[in-house]
């Protein structure tokens, strides 16, 4: 079945809240970050998802997972759980890669292996590790991987 991408629409809100919950303790729980999670309809807010470009990948008329970009960065991408190995999450970085810059940058939570080897099919490298305060959950401190796509 072919994947749609197409822009945000509010109506979208409460499926993308289901994506990225579920998505996000598995990503999470890869990292032994359980602890950490915050429901989207509080995330989306306090990590300023609507600042970026949201876009959402329907299959079978259903949306099944979201990214959400800049020119120069990839902030947020999920894939339903349930759907995940099906190409959405290719789709959607390659939509990302086709409206942005050659330089692309994003953060991937060490121990989230399988978005690491997503990016990699991409180009992206592992450009340094940072360590400090979570976006969204201050109190929770955690070292990400910064990936950069270079021209």
């Amino acid at each position: 079945t072919m994947i749609v991408i197409r822009p945000y629409q509010e109506p979208d809100f409460n499926r993308l809240a289901e994506i990225h919950d579920a998505a996000r303790r598995q990503e999470l729980a890869a990292a032994s970050l359980s602890c950490a999670f915050v429901p989207f309809v509080i995330a989306s807010k306090r990590e300023k998802l609507f600042a970026y470009q949201v876009y959402v990948a329907q299959k079978d008329q259903k949306v099944v997972g979201f990214i959400a970009f800049h020119e120069d960065e990839i902030g947020w991408l999920y894939v339903d759980v349930t759907r995940q190995k099906e190409g959405i999450g290719s789709a959607l970085v390659a939509f990302a890669l086709a409206h942005g810059t050659s330089e692309m940058e994003l953060e991937v939570i060490q121990g989230n292996e399988q978005a690491k080897r997503l990016y990699k099919k991409f180009g992206f490298y592992v450009s340094e590790v940072k360590s400090g305060r979570m976006p969204g959950n201050e109190s929770i401190t955690l070292t990400v991987d910064v990936m950069k796509k270079g021209a």
